[in-house]
Formats: structure tokens, sequence, C-alpha cells
């Protein structure tokens, strides 16, 4: 019999934990509020420091390239989201009170109703501020859902970019 090679074994298990948790997050974008781009960049740090190739020059690079996407696409929904809102004459006012009230209705709903609660928000905020034109309050959700829609696709677009990044990163370090 021969022996077993636990280092290869372990580093081999460990890659592929890695890449699993990635790749659950990533699809895991599709749901409303789900930090996705978070838990993909924190497997790549975890992987960083098992393996200890967090510091080397290689990882080190990988790994602030990999923080910077992720910053980015945690800043997508507001940032889309709020542009598209604007651009229809959205305030200020209701799409923030909107993205609260979602928060709020994430907390005590799932992700899918804070998102639910955050349309319906935001529809009946400007509404209101509309005097009643329902009709301009449905151009303003219906461009903040473009906007969702939007940072979903940056989103999972930059999370395929991290995960290549951090299989290149893997590559090197075995």
């Amino acid at each position: 019999m021969a022996a077993m090679d636990w280092q290869a074994f372990l580093n081999g298990a460990l890659n592929t934990i890695t890449f699993l948790v990635m790749l659950i997050s990533l699809f895991g974008l599709a749901v409303p509020v789900f930090p996705g781009g978070v838990f993909i960049w924190l497997a790549a740090f975890l992987y960083g420091l098992f393996t200890d190739s967090l510091l080397t020059p290689l990882g080190g690079w990988m790994f602030f390239f990999i923080t910077v996407l992720m910053i980015i696409s945690a800043l997508a929904d507001n940032v889309f989201m709020a542009t598209k809102g604007r651009q229809a004459g959205a305030s200020w006012g209701n799409l923030v009170m909107a993205f609260l009230a979602g928060l709020v209705g994430g907390i005590f709903l799932t992700p899918i109703g804070g998102l639910a609660v955050a349309v319906l928000a935001l529809y009946l905020l400007e509404r209101r501020r509309l005097n009643g034109d329902g009709a301009q309050a449905w151009v303003v959700v219906r461009a903040l859902m473009q906007g969702y829609l939007w940072a979903f696709i940056v989103r999972f677009g930059l999370g395929i970019v991290k995960i290549g990044l951090w299989a290149i990163w893997a590559a090197s370090a075995t």
C-alpha cells in the first residue's frame, strides 16, 4: 500500500472547499441583499490565511485586487439603483426611505421580502410626492428595478473575475 500524501490531500480539500464556497456565493448574488461578493472575498482571505500565501507577492496582489473588486461590487446596488431612480425623477429622500424600509423588511422578512418592501415603499412615497400620479411613480419603480438588474450583472461579472484571480493565486500556491 502506498502512503497517502496528506499535505496534497489537505491542499486539494482546501481548494475544493474554497471554490465551492465561492461558487455558491456567486449564485447567491441572485438573492437580494445576500453579500455574495463579500463571501467570495472572505473565502479568498481564509484561503490565504490557511495556506500562508496571503503575504506572498502574488497572493498579496491577488488579494488586493479581490478586495478592490469586492468594494466595487458592494457599492454597485446602491449606485446603480439610486442612479436609475434619480434619472427617473425620484427624490433622494424617498430613495433613502425606501432603502431603510427594505433594510428593515429584510430583517423581519426574507431578503426578497425586503426588496419587495423597498419597492412598495418607493412607489407609495413617490406617488404621495407626485400628488397621486401612480403612473409616474411606477416609472420610478421600474427604473429602480432596472438599476438592480444592472447592479446584479456587474456584481456577477466581478464575482467571476474574483474567482478567476483566486484560481490563478491557488494554482501558483500549489
